[in-house]
């Protein structure tokens, strides 16, 4: 006969507990640190982490446990020990706090005392917890043990004497990253952790075994020894580097941004950041940061003040209105700069205003749009088929969440020109060219492999969306996801692209690229490096080099100054008051952590300026509220533009992004560049075509079309599809190359 519950009216899947005489109900097969920490009851620890597996290694979290009025013999782990009805836990008793000080005792033998000095100090758990369970004075005589530390890269420094075995770092590269890096070697007290063959760490995600870890072992190599916890000012910001928006805090010192970390947000990013966003702040403080407004007098670029360069903007402006103006606009621009861009383009009569300016095929007039399925739930669909991306490398987090539905036995299937890595296991995938990415979607063999699937999703991304074959992906992918009851993700092409897209920055008139292609002559170009962050590269510089050009500008870099008349400093995400949409459709808000530099302004008092030096109508609010207030949706329906044009002979270019090369400002993040994962400009072909064009590993190669010729190292892999030609876009290199065909041969 089976003992009656505690309490009868729980669910049938709870159970009863008391925790230091609080009667709480508990999910059966949860642990006690679950109830004890939905109770707000403390309990310490160090290798639990509730985004982990449980390891139970550390003991820290032993309490006390009394089931029928028997008392366990032993203290229990909290995170280990399974609730049971009527079970009682005493976490304060003296059985349970004498444990957890002989186990605090035990973590110390072998700490270094250098907590005055180690750069972990004021955010240390260890640090924290052994001021209440830590004894005074030390009754271990031996030598302590000293761990030669390892370079794990660029981002992340190690001091391994402090490490006290706790595994979360390995646990989240095996579990959360799916890169298995980090493990545990030898046995006993000579037990250290490490990557075994001494190599950095890959992962996109690395900087997060930072934050799991309880000690300073594992610290951030940027921010190490800048500046005390107790010195820094936390803002709400987010990433802007992909569409994510991951919820982030800066950390500040005196209005200079030092360092990034994640906020929880379980709709978003969970707790978790990407590399890109962790580190990139440090592009905010390049030598070319455009800090006082620029002019150019004849060939020669001067210092002038404000009034001077309004006016001089104003004048370009009236002189290149109505259809004669092109408004270019980055697609991680804020949603007030966006509302006022659409003013601005109103009121002087253009309807040539586009943010899509690194997207080749606009001829189906497509825009961003949000996923049809939240990120969110992602995780836990049971079939996804990935379209034309390098999911891992454009949106992290995202390739994350991936993993973890794949880790609940989802099947995912890969439609792309490359076979690249992943942190799961493919069911089925297909490997063509470009051209062929449609037709694969189109055949059979696809729509049978999610039958039965009742949670299916389609993502889309880069290489498809930036491709010269995009209209027909796109349409291929929407057509698939119909037919097969799946909800279609495109993933928006900018941080910003869909609040953009909804504010109507987009043309009524010429795209980005037929306003390039068919040159006007007076640009404004809004948060672009115009040598690497356009479509085609040779067309656009050769548009905007005969024209004038006004560029608000975060960088006064050289391909700005070659085509600009003057350049407006503007401050990026992290210096001012912002929102943005993510791929989700969900509105986020960044407020300003770092100071802006020099003599720059938040982008929309620029264009607040302007617009009043031009008498522009919707320019009278004096302040963001008034800006806020009045910011409505406006709906542009772009008008659908010309195919790209894809003959002639030779291999079909495959772009994606360079991971750490996306925008401006990762561009010039020295850490990033300094990662394994830059790998530098290079062309990979498959090794019968490399074979063909005559090419070796290593080698130098021309790499030409109609556009332009590219000297690139050669990489040979058996992952690229053949009869394609990979390259990553963000270097200077590769940007020669527009879209279309290209021909290989030997330098």
């Amino acid at each position: 006969m089976s003992a009656q519950p505690v309490n009868p009216n729980l669910p049938p899947d709870h159970v009863t507990i008391f925790i230091d005489g609080v009667e709480l109900a508990a999910p059966k097969g949860s642990m006690i640190i679950h109830a004890a920490d939905k109770a707000g009851i403390p309990i310490p620890r160090f290798c639990y982490h509730d985004k982990l597996a449980i390891a139970a290694n550390c003991r820290m979290c032993l309490v006390d446990t009394e089931v029928g009025g028997r008392s366990a013999p032993k203290p229990s782990p909290a995170c280990a020990t399974p609730v049971m009805d009527g079970l009682k836990v005493f976490t304060r008793n003296e059985k349970a706090l004498k444990a957890q000080r002989n186990v605090m005792e035990f973590l110390l033998i072998n700490h270094p005392l250098d907590c005055p000095i180690c750069d972990q100090g004021g955010e240390c758990e260890l640090q924290d917890l052994s001021l209440g369970y830590g004894r005074s004075v030390s009754r271990f005589q031996e030598r302590k043990r000293v761990i030669a530390d390892e370079d794990l890269g660029p981002l992340v420094a190690t001091e391994m004497t402090r490490c006290i075995q706790c595994t979360r770092c390995v646990r989240f590269t095996a579990e959360v990253a799916g890169t298995y890096e980090l493990g545990g070697m030898q046995r006993g007290e000579n037990l250290q952790i490490g990557t075994y063959d001494g190599k950095p760490l890959t992962t996109e995600l690395s900087g997060n075994v930072i934050d799991v870890c309880p000690v300073g072992a594992l610290t951030n190599k940027v921010f190490r020894f800048r500046a005390r916890p107790w010195e820094l000012i936390a803002k709400e910001s987010l990433g802007y580097h992909d569409a994510l928006g991951s919820n982030l805090f800066l950390h500040a010192r005196r209005g200079d941004v030092l360092r990034a970390v994640p906020r929880d947000n379980e709709a978003v990013n969970e707790c978790w950041l990407s590399d890109r966003d962790r580190y990139s702040h440090q592009g905010l403080y390049a030598q070319d940061r455009a800090i006082k407004p620029l002019v150019k007098d004849g060939s020669e670029w001067r210092e002038a003040s404000w009034e001077e360069a309004l006016a001089k903007a104003a004048k370009i402006l009236r002189d290149n209105a109505a259809d004669d103006l092109g408004i270019l606009v980055h697609p991680a621009t804020s949603n007030e700069e966006g509302a006022l861009l659409a003013r601005f383009a109103e009121g002087l009569g253009t309807g040539n205003l586009d943010y899509r300016i690194a997207q080749r095929d606009l001829s189906d007039g497509a825009v961003a749009e949000a996923f049809a399925m939240p990120v969110a739930e992602i995780e836990k669909a049971d079939a996804i088929v990935i379209v034309g991306s390098h999911l891992r490398h454009e949106v992290p987090l995202l390739h994350q969440r991936v993993r973890k539905a794949w880790n609940r036995g989802a099947k995912v299937h890969v439609v792309n020109p490359v076979d690249f890595e992943f942190a799961f296991d493919v069911a089925s995938q297909a490997i063509v060219t470009p051209s062929q990415i449609a037709g694969a979607l189109a055949s059979g063999e696809l729509a049978k492999a999610l039958q039965g699937a009742t949670h299916a999703v389609v993502i889309v991304g880069a290489v498809a969306e930036n491709g010269v074959h995009a209209a027909a992906i796109r349409k291929a992918a929407a057509d698939f996801a119909k037919a097969n009851n799946a909800a279609l993700c495109r993933i928006p092409q900018g941080a910003n692209a869909l609040g953009l897209a909804r504010l109507g920055v987009l043309p009524a008139s010429r795209d980005a690229q037929a306003m390039l292609a068919q040159p006007r002559s007076g640009y404004v170009i809004y948060g672009i490096e115009p040598g690497l962050d356009f479509a085609d590269q040779a067309t656009a510089l050769k548009a905007l080099a005969g024209a004038q050009v006004v560029a608000f500008s975060h960088f006064a870099c050289q391909s700005t100054r070659a085509v600009a008349d003057v350049i407006l400093p503007i401050g990026a995400l992290p210096e001012i008051d912002a929102t943005l949409t993510n791929l989700d459709g969900r509105d986020q808000r960044a407020v300003p952590a770092g100071k802006l530099p020099g003599e720059a302004r938040a982008g929309w008092r620029v264009l607040r300026a302007l617009g009043g030096e031009l008498g522009l109508p919707g320019f009278e609010f004096t302040d963001l509220g008034g800006l806020r207030g009045g910011i409505a949706a406006r709906v542009v329906t772009p008008a659908k533009s010309e195919a790209v044009a894809v003959d002639g002979e030779g291999f079909e270019l495959a772009a994606s992004q360079a991971i750490y090369r996306t925008d401006a400002v990762t561009r010039r993040a020295e850490a990033l560049q300094a990662h394994p994962l830059t790998v530098g400009p290079r062309v990979t072909l498959h090794p019968d075509d490399a074979k063909a064009a005559g090419v070796s590993a290593d080698a130098m190669a021309k790499v030409s079309n109609a556009v332009g010729t590219a000297t690139l190292q050669v990489a040979i892999s058996d992952r690229v599809a053949k009869g394609a030609a990979w390259i990553e876009s963000g270097y200077g290199a590769t940007a020669a190359l527009g879209a279309g065909r290209v021909k290989v041969v030997a330098a």
